[in-house]
């Protein structure tokens, strides 16, 4: 299968790897960029901290705060985001799979009530984490140190690909990114190509940005995580 893979950068050359390795012809499009916010974390202390994305993980590298954290529970969504934070220097790590809802859960069964939780959030956030962990007696600050960034449209090749029939299908891995992609179709005159495609959605609010537009063609992973997606792919 000739796939669209618009995640960015780092990750989507992952991504087109695994996919690659399955038998697929895969072109990388990124359409999107993590632009780390110097936010202030606050003074703590901390009984853990949380994320649910690797971006988070990766817009902390750089600060000079980042030691007074490392040695805490850390509580992530999901391999990719637990392999993050490791990279980042914390040992102590608890990978929950599914989404926002199943580390919620992982976090109210392990972590401690008596010291507030850092979450190291995006700008855009689809579910409230905080709220959920609120409700159960938790202290959260919450701490935005990424935004997603739109970069450039598509490329004349990939415009042209999809005009001409060479692309059969896409991946979306959140609605912003698919937002993204149907702004860079529409700026390269080729929506109505990118809309016949099927497209293969992490989840169903990701399925409904692309329907809202006009897309038929829309298969949703059996839950949040990357093999899922794979697996949907793999049974088309």
């Amino acid at each position: 299968m000739r796939i669209l893979v618009t995640r960015p950068e780092t990750d989507g050359e992952r991504t087109a790897s695994a996919l690659r390795e399955r038998g697929h012809d895969v072109t990388v499009m990124p359409l999107m960029r993590a632009e780390p916010i110097e936010a202030e974390l606050g003074a703590g202390p901390w009984g853990g901290v949380i994320a649910t994305s690797a971006n988070a993980c990766r817009a902390v590298l750089s600060r000079s705060d980042l030691a007074s954290l490392v040695d805490l529970p850390f509580f992530a969504v999901g391999r990719r985001t637990a392999q993050a934070a490791r990279a980042a220097g914390f040992s102590d790590v608890t990978a929950a799979e599914g989404d926002v809802k199943d580390l919620a859960a992982a976090i109210m069964e392990s972590a401690s009530r008596d010291r507030p939780l850092l979450y190291l959030a995006g700008e855009e956030r689809a579910a409230d984490l905080e709220g959920m962990l609120v409700a159960e007696g938790f202290f959260v600050t919450t701490a935005v140190v990424y935004r997603m960034v739109a970069m450039n449209g598509f490329s004349a090749a990939v415009a042209a690909a999809l005009a001409g029939g060479e692309i059969d299908a896409a991946l979306h891995y959140s609605a912003a990114s698919a937002s993204a992609c149907l702004a860079a179709s529409r700026a390269a005159g080729v929506e109505p190509s990118l809309l016949k495609i099927r497209h293969f959605c992490l989840s169903a609010q990701v399925a409904a940005t692309l329907g809202s537009a006009g897309a038929n063609d829309l298969r949703v992973a059996t839950e949040p995580s990357e093999i899922a997606l794979f697996d949907l792919i793999g049974s088309a």
